[in-house]
């Protein structure tokens, strides 16, 4: 239930107070609220729902109820060879044992308790399919589509979805939608699926309000803040955090300010820090991103004043992972209203047939078809030899038409608006794109003179696209030999800029299994958890498959409160 600071009395107690309204933040306030506890969340936005409300809100939780549905011959064992294989020695085994023990319990009791409800995807691979006990589904699962309008008035604190990730000004679709849409003239069932949620969006737009059938980040966080407000949860925004209260090197509340009004608040049980980490801090960012022009897509919250505090007590950051912030390619564009949009490349263009990626010398440089945090890498370690920031992903017009090219999407046929500023290059022929784009014609033409070969026998000598399941599924499985490649032949050819983008942070305060933020001495700040990115993540900076952020961060949620309600259990006991 929101509230305004000045309706929170002076020296106000609370079992928990959590900082922080993303995913990783509105789960630890539910478990804690399903336990009976009096819950405070403070949001330091005007929204809720974090980078989480923007995201796909995949979330990787193997062995869960619904994995049996579709993979009923995965294992704990697999899932442990899997990450072993991908993560190594970039985070302790610990920490991935503490996932797979809470994991599939975390998902069966907000289930049970709340109206957070998932679904398996038939075909959701892992990525990192090369590593054995990879799948291709069953570990990852997606939120259910919710009808906002229960939530009334508080829908519009929701933290809207990024407009180029919506279609009609406004209406939200995932997966499962895009392909009824474009199947509506050949399947009586698409056809009643997409009268459906159109009639929905009409409704909302009739009535003057956003898009109300919530999907993926949306109705995740929608669905949590329904089921927050039905255990009488406590929630502020525009809300800073000025101080952590400590007694006896233990954490006991927050100070907190709104415009003018302070409020000191305790916590009996605990404070858990839930707000985004460090990805938009004026500082840290510069310290361990690399330096280059980066861009980053995520919520305007993350900017680590949160571990600011935490460092003062005597935590720390990670060490030791592979990259300190997960990454995408995104493009970049300016939208009416002055505000950038920063578009990732998840998997709509870059592994589809008639597509090829190219560094500022007109020749490739990574496999298209990998993950999008592995194609962010390889960004950066062939920037360090070559220029590649920004790079270009190409695609010619019967490629554009079918599968669109980042914001331009598939079957827009006026192309004006995305030529005149800028964000879309396009050439009578390759040579006159290369010039167009300042890359050497003779390379571009080589590059795709050998994509086109290798269309045609299904064969990527280079680079290897298309021979995992995974590039493969993100392909066009109506094209062979090889569903990730095409030819790039008629004009005219077109060209968008890509630079790397963080979606998220990957290092962060070391916690213990139980979420405990950790000292240098390696002793836990009593009272005080972190979870979501503001913890260091588990899989060490690695990205090994769809959803290992929030799912890990609703796992560690969950760990954090029953650590927090056995501690002060046993403390009052005694």
């Amino acid at each position: 239930m929101f509230r305004n600071i000045d309706m929170i009395p002076q020296d106000a107690r609370y079992d928990v107070i959590v900082i922080g309204s993303g995913a990783a933040g509105m789960a630890a306030a539910l478990f804690a609220a399903i336990e009976g506890c009096k819950v405070l969340v403070v949001e330091r936005t005007e929204y809720v729902g974090g980078t989480s409300a923007l995201s796909a809100a995949t979330t990787w939780m193997p062995n869960s109820r619904h994995s049996a549905s579709v993979n009923p011959d995965d294992s704990r064992e697999k899932v442990r060879k899997f990450l072993d294989g991908v993560v190594g020695n970039h985070s302790p085994a610990a920490m991935r044992e503490a996932f797979l023990d809470s994991a599939p319990e975390a998902v069966a009791i907000l289930e049970a308790n709340s109206e957070v409800k998932f679904r398996p995807y038939a075909t959701h691979p892992d990525y990192e399919q090369q590593f054995e006990g990879a799948t291709m589904r069953g570990r990852a699962l997606e939120p259910v589509p919710f009808d906002g309008r229960s939530l009334g008035a508080d829908l519009g604190k929701i933290r809207p979805p990024i407009p180029e990730f919506t279609i009609f000004g406004g209406m939200m679709v995932d997966r499962t939608d895009i392909g009824h849409l474009l199947a509506v003239r050949k399947s009586a069932r698409s056809f009643g699926h997409a009268f459906k949620i159109l009639a929905h969006y009409a409704g909302d737009r009739l009535k003057g309000r956003r898009g109300s059938r919530l999907v993926m980040g949306n109705a995740l966080i929608g669905r949590f803040l329904a089921s927050l407000n039905a255990r009488g949860v406590d929630i502020l925004l525009r809300t800073e955090v000025q101080d952590l209260k400590t007694e006896n090197g233990a954490v006991t509340g927050a100070v907190f300010r709104s415009g003018t009004i302070v409020r000191h608040v305790d916590a009996r049980r605990g404070v858990v820090l839930a707000a985004g980490g460090f990805n938009r801090h004026p500082q840290r960012r510069g310290e361990l991103l690399p330096q280059a022009e980066t861009h980053s897509p995520s919520a305007p919250g993350h900017t680590g004043a949160m571990q600011d505090m935490a460092l003062k007590l005597g935590a720390r950051l990670g060490e030791g992972n592979l990259d300190n912030a997960f990454w995408a390619p995104v493009s970049i564009r300016k939208r009416a209203d002055g505000s950038t949009a920063s578009f990732p490349h998840f998997v709509m263009d870059r592994s589809k047939p008639g597509t090829v990626c190219v560094d500022q010398t007109g020749r490739r440089f990574v496999n298209e078809s990998v993950s999008y945090h592995l194609f962010g890498r390889a960004m950066f370690e062939h920037n360090k030899t070559v220029p590649c920031i920004p790079c270009f992903i190409i695609t010619d017009a019967p490629g554009l038409k079918k599968y669109g090219l980042g914001m331009v999407r598939m079957g827009t046929s006026n192309l004006a608006s995305y030529l005149a500023d800028g964000y879309l290059t396009e050439g009578a022929s390759v040579a006159e794109l290369a010039r167009k784009i300042g890359v050497p014609a003779s390379n571009l033409e080589t590059t795709i003179a050998a994509m086109n070969r290798y269309a045609a026998n299904g064969v990527d000598p280079e680079f290897g696209r298309g021979t995992t399941p995974y590039h493969r599924v993100n392909g066009d499985a109506s094209v062979g030999p090889n569903p990730t490649l095409g030819p790039i032949a008629t004009a005219p050819y077109y060209a968008v800029r890509l630079y790397p983008g963080d979606i998220g942070a990957a290092t962060g305060l070391v916690i213990n299994e139980w979420a405990q933020v950790m000292r240098a001495d390696n002793s836990p700040i009593k009272g005080l958890y972190a979870c979501g990115n503001e913890a260091n993540s588990i899989m060490g900076g690695t990205y090994p498959g769809p959803g290992i952020t929030i799912g890990p961060a609703i796992t560690f949620a969950y760990r954090a409160v029953r650590h927090a309600l056995d501690e002060t259990q046993a403390r009052d006991a005694a």
